[in-house]
């Protein structure tokens, strides 16, 4: 039976690189709601009668700018969860940890760049496309090696 104690340590180099870059995503994905707000306010659109009422503002719901936010804050969910558990159980195969930081630190960038590129400053593709797969690769690197470990 393996001792999960030092694995999941404030000792362990590993670990500690996985909470920073999963909380930075997890804040990231958070900051999404701002930015749709944001969008929303900037343009004056909404999508419900009772934000727009009194304000003689739009209620739309298919505002290109507002959507675009929506559509990458809609990858994050899909992307940055499964990098969060999957990263997580790679962490319990303990790792050589210059290769774990880096696929932590990989992941990371990759998705707060895919924000940037896709929804603040939209940059054509493959910026984006780019930047999802080196997120989607690292995640699925971690599956594969944390499957093979745990057979």
């Amino acid at each position: 039976m393996v001792d999960f104690s030092d694995i999941i340590s404030n000792e362990n180099v590993v670990f500690r690189a996985y909470v920073f870059w999963s909380t930075v995503l997890i804040v990231k994905t958070l900051a999404m709601s701002f930015l749709t707000g944001r969008q929303r306010f900037k343009n004056k659109v909404f999508a419900n009668p009772e934000d727009a009422a009194g304000k003689k503002l739009k209620v739309k719901f298919d505002d290109p700018d507002v959507e675009r936010v929506r559509r990458a804050h809609r990858n994050d969910l899909e992307n940055i969860f499964p990098f969060v558990l999957v990263a997580f159980f790679y962490v319990l195969t303990n790792p050589e940890p210059a290769l774990a930081i880096n696929l932590f630190r990989a992941a990371g960038i990759a998705r707060i760049v895919h924000t940037l590129v896709y929804a603040v400053w939209v940059v054509p593709q493959p910026a984006r496309g780019i930047a999802w797969v080196v997120c989607l690769g690292s995640t699925l690197y971690m599956a594969f090696k944390s499957i093979v470990f745990f057979i």
